[in-house]
């Protein structure tokens, strides 16, 4: 039986690229306070360590939305869960993504927060799933290209758990995980070596993805 999942980035491929991020971010926001939009919950934990690498008084804020609708000319409409708690009027804005695919809601998104007059708008993902993207979205800031393939960890959940885990794992195969839920959880004791993965008869707890 192939393995249930394996290390897709490390905890410390994930360290590293934040930084150069954070930085990257600095250096193109020099003399600015830009404000970073958190899209609940997956990208909140990505968000938390990269704006602590920003050099700049920058500003964060909350979104939490849901699709609804049909998909019609590269945008699917949403409806707004949880919106800003302040004006992003004249600002700088980034939205901070833990993954972008089709495009499809952020791209309805977008459209919605430049209503609001920004200055700017750009966006910053953690994984950039753009082989599937429909939606034509420029990602200004991404960490790291990512495969076809289901992933979870470092806020991309299943039914609502892993979020925790310290790095980004594939899922190779779905029906073992489902037969038995604990198999990621030696992933989070350690074992993110690139080469690690979780052998479907091993046996490790709940199952948890977005």
């Amino acid at each position: 039986m192939p393995d249930a999942a394996k290390v897709l980035y490390s905890k410390e491929d994930i360290r590293r690229r934040v930084a150069e991020l954070g930085r990257q971010i600095t250096e193109d926001y020099a003399g600015t306070s830009p404000v970073l939009i958190s899209l609940l919950k997956g990208s909140s934990v990505f968000l938390s360590d990269l704006f602590r690498e920003i050099r700049l008084p920058v500003r964060i804020d909350f979104m939490a939305i849901s699709p609804y609708g049909e998909a019609s000319e590269g945008a699917r409409v949403v409806r707004i869960v949880k919106d800003l708690e302040q004006d992003i009027g004249g600002e700088d804005v980034i939205i901070v993504e833990d993954i972008v695919d089709t495009g499809l809601t952020l791209s309805y998104l977008m459209s919605t927060l430049r209503s609001r007059r920004p200055h700017s708008i750009e966006i910053c993902t953690l994984l950039d799933r753009s082989v599937v993207r429909i939606a034509p979205l420029e990602v200004r800031y991404k960490g790291f290209d990512c495969p076809e393939s289901f992933v979870v960890g470092y806020g991309l959940d299943i039914d609502e758990r892993w979020r925790n885990l310290p790095g980004v794992l594939t899922i190779e195969d779905p029906e073992a995980l489902a037969a038995n839920p604990d198999l990621l959880i030696p992933f989070l004791h350690g074992g993110w070596d690139a080469e690690d993965t979780a052998g479907a008869g091993s046996v490790a707890g709940p199952e948890g993805a977005r």
